[in-house]
């Protein structure tokens, strides 16, 4: 009956004349549809406008101090403290890991990473780590009429197992989890290949000078002792790698795929190796900061959020779209980020731990949100939020909701961006170090640890894997379990923290409270057991 009645009025759209009809509600109806043609309106076009664009840029390392809108003083972030005057800045936002591999499994799969014994980082011999049957963030978009890129660092391994071949179509990998196109580095920005990855395969690749696994690259910004296992061959692909370049050649290919989708939807997924040793700015960024390198290469960072933004209010799509920054995990004291804290820079803010720890400054990041018209600007929330969230969240924004099976450990926390609920969204997150004796779970103002330290790293000041003890000694933060960088010998085997009263985590409250101990280290059990988030909630 509509479609007799649109053409019943074509020749009176034509003509700029209405004939009315007998009934009312049928005259109505009548004019409604004459502006609809003559206007172009249709219902798929309304609402392929009111989906989002949506740009995430996900950043490698990037600590909860290392933004000038959480604190930092030594560095200056311009562009990403615009996003937050401009949206909302989160308080209590964290990675489900401190570990950059299983960060990012959770941001896509929707699944905490523990469940598939995901805990370190993935490397040149790993497989794809997501099963290519399971619902992932960008499945979900494109579900929707998305356009989906993935451009940056993948980490998530390629093809099928037991190990990559580099030679051939990286098959199954981001092209497989719903992502149209793929433009970006393979592992991360401290380990072989050193090659650049486009939608199947490495670009550059010459069939008479394979890749080969086993020995040294042609050039290397580590010692060979840092490169195991090595991956030697190649040097037409690696000759098109330069480390210096990444953030340029991704900053440019994600204008690129802005601009050839400004009709939208579009979701940019950009994860940067920034800040991920080695620190290897452009040369115009190099001396800029006041912490060194460190600080240098967060400038670039900057930069590239900069050039997003600059293109989409260009292409004046800046009302239309939804930008989160955030980052994998929190900032690492390797050898640069000694040199920082030394200058005064304070990684992770006044949160206790690093990179690859249970505590605070092992998955406490940022995130910042800005969507004009729906996020209200300069406002903050001590919400508690999880990149596990991302999936259910962004597919909501998108008009998609979550279906039974699909990302289990996902919560909508959309109306955590968009409003002020009165109540927690999320009440409880599984957090993960790199080590699994140290599973933590947060529960509202709790946090209890089901291990003694933070489980990370454990070097001294002077090596790439400072951690533990020395490194909280040596950036100047106090825990009740620790003295003269060293253990106590009485300290607890768990630790129990109110984040309310102690968001430093200087002291370990297990003792004064065995009950909420026990409570929550049932509750640890039950989703190690097999009880998803939802199912929790």
């Amino acid at each position: 009956a509509t479609d007799a009645r649109v053409n019943m009025l074509a020749p009176a759209a034509s003509s700029k004349r209405i004939t009315l009809m007998r009934h009312p509600l049928q005259t109505i109806l009548a004019v409604f549809l004459v502006v609809g043609l003559t206007s172009g309106w249709s219902a798929p076009a309304r609402a392929a406008e009111a989906r989002p664009n949506i740009v995430l840029i996900f950043a490698d390392d990037l600590g909860y101090g290392d933004v000038g809108c959480y604190g930092a003083t030594k560095l200056k972030t311009p562009n990403i403290d615009r996003l937050a005057s401009q949206g909302r800045r989160f308080t209590d936002a964290h990675s489900a890991s401190a570990v950059c591999t299983p960060s990012r499994y959770a941001l896509l799969s929707g699944e905490y990473p523990f469940r598939r014994e995901i805990w370190g980082p993935a490397m040149n011999q790993s497989a794809l780590l997501i099963d290519p049957d399971k619902t992932t963030l960008a499945d979900l978009l494109k579900g929707q009429g998305y356009a989906t890129a993935c451009i940056g660092k993948w980490h998530l391994g390629f093809g099928s197992k037991p190990k990559p071949d580099w030679n051939a179509d990286l098959k199954p990998g981001p092209l497989e989890l719903g992502f149209d196109y793929y433009f970006g580095l393979p592992v991360v920005s401290s380990h072989p290949p050193f090659v650049l990855i486009e939608n199947h395969r490495v670009l550059g690749l010459d069939p008479a000078d394979p890749l080969v696994y086993g020995g040294t690259p042609p050039t290397t910004p580590y010692p060979e002792k840092m490169l195991r296992p090595g991956i030697s061959g190649g040097k037409a692909a690696h000759a098109l790698y330069k480390d210096d370049q990444l953030g340029t050649q991704f900053a440019a290919k994600a204008v690129s795929f802005i601009r050839e989708h400004r009709d939208g939807p579009f979701f940019l997924y950009l994860a940067t190796p920034h800040i991920h040793h080695p620190f290897t700015p452009d040369k115009r960024f190099v001396g800029t900061s006041q912490c060194g390198l460190y600080g240098d290469f967060i400038h670039e960072l900057d930069w590239m959020v900069g050039q997003v933004l600059a293109t989409l209010d260009e292409l004046k799509l800046a009302d239309r779209t939804l930008v989160i920054v955030t980052s994998d995990n929190g900032g690492m004291v390797n050898l640069t980020g000694q040199k920082a804290v030394r200058a005064g820079h304070r990684l992770n803010g006044d949160l206790l731990g690093f990179k690859f720890d249970a505590w605070e400054g092992g998955h406490r990041v940022p995130f910042i949100a800005r969507w004009p018209g729906h996020i209200e600007p300069n406002s903050t929330s001590d919400q508690l939020i999880c990149h596990v969230d991302m999936p259910a969240t962004l597919a909501a924004a998108a008009g998609r909701e979550i279906k039974s099976g699909e990302c289990p450990d996902s919560l909508n926390v959309l109306p955590a961006l968009t409003g002020t609920p009165k109540e927690p969204i999320r009440r409880r997150a599984v957090l993960a170090p790199v080590r699994k004796t140290h599973l933590a779970l947060r529960d509202e103002r709790w946090l209890y640890i089901s291990a003694r330290g933070g489980g990370g790293f454990a070097g001294k000041v002077g090596q790439h894997a400072l951690g533990g003890p020395p490194a909280l000694q040596f950036a100047g933060e106090v825990n009740s379990d620790i003295e003269n960088g060293k253990f106590k010998s009485d300290a607890p085997n768990e630790q129990l923290y109110d984040l309310q009263a102690d968001p430093r985590q200087t002291t370990n409250v297990v003792r004064e409270n065995p009950e909420i101990a026990r409570r929550m280290k049932a509750l640890l059990k039950r989703y190690q057991e097999g009880m998803t988030e939802r199912e929790g909630k």
